[in-house]
């Protein structure tokens, strides 16, 4: 497989940056979730390869891609817009994990000409409606300090998840690679009863969740019986299942890309 190739358009004066894994295969796009980035589908794009040609942009906000004024449900769709038309590219498979899994879904329910198939990992059709913002202990650490050591060291217990993905700025400092209160907003936004965009296209589409997900049972039983031509996967890990399961994440996503 040929190596990635980070590449990037421009949105308003705001930077999308993107990998793309290349060859010749089938365009494949995944879209990560909160606190993540494009590089997290490499195993998965290895996996795939020849037969799909992944590309993963790392979402407004995060990675190497630029802050956003928003992050509201309109704007993550825009960027997909955006990016498809850059690579023009119009018609694609969607792959998305949890914030990324949600945006598939609501993409293609407002754009269903241009996706011909969803893959959904641990994107729940209605969630967070009462309870408090999980991301709320992000506005607890630093975005930025002098030193990586320094940055390291304020992140505290959150450390082991960022270190090994922390920035250099251009003046010598470090930073993470996203800015906490925009991922906090970013789950205040994503929150919510979004059955019917769920429901509103008919393309194949696949649902994975985690006996450990966020995901319940009697949810992702809901999901595919109240969606047509929809199937549903349980694997045995957490909500971060294509990291935590890659093997078994790849083999059932390539089975259903094999009928697609």
């Amino acid at each position: 497989m040929n190596t990635a190739t980070r590449s990037e358009l421009t949105i308003d004066g705001r930077r999308l940056s993107y990998l793309d894994f290349g060859g010749t295969g089938r365009p494949l796009v995944a879209l990560h979730g909160h606190l993540s980035e494009g590089a997290t589908f490499a195993e998965l794009a290895r996996a795939l390869d020849p037969e799909w040609r992944l590309i993963a942009p790392d979402q407004r906000g995060q990675g190497e891609s630029d802050r956003a004024a928003d992050y509201s449900r309109e704007g993550y769709l825009s960027d997909i817009e955006a990016l498809l038309d850059h690579l023009e590219l119009e018609r694609v498979v969607l792959l998305g994990h949890s914030l990324g899994a949600i945006n598939a879904y609501q993409f293609a329910a407002r754009h269903p000409e241009r996706v011909s198939a969803l893959v959904n990992a641990e994107g729940p059709a209605a969630f967070g409606l009462d309870g408090p913002n999980p991301l709320g202990f992000l506005l607890e650490l630093p975005h930025e300090a002098p030193t990586r050591e320094a940055l390291v060291a304020g992140l505290g217990p959150a450390a082991p998840y960022f270190a090994d993905r922390l920035r250099e700025n251009a003046d010598g400092s470090w930073r993470l690679p996203f800015h906490p209160r925009d991922m906090y907003d970013s789950e205040h936004h994503v929150h919510g009863d979004h059955w019917a965009d769920w429901t509103a296209t008919t393309c194949p589409a696949l649902l994975v969740h985690g006996t450990k997900g966020v995901i319940p049972a009697g949810q992702a039983h809901a999901m595919a019986e109240r969606r047509p031509h929809t199937t549903a996967t349980e694997l045995d890990t957490d909500h971060f299942i294509h990291t935590a399961a890659p093997d078994a994440f790849a083999a059932t996503v390539g089975g259903f890309l094999a009928g697609v």
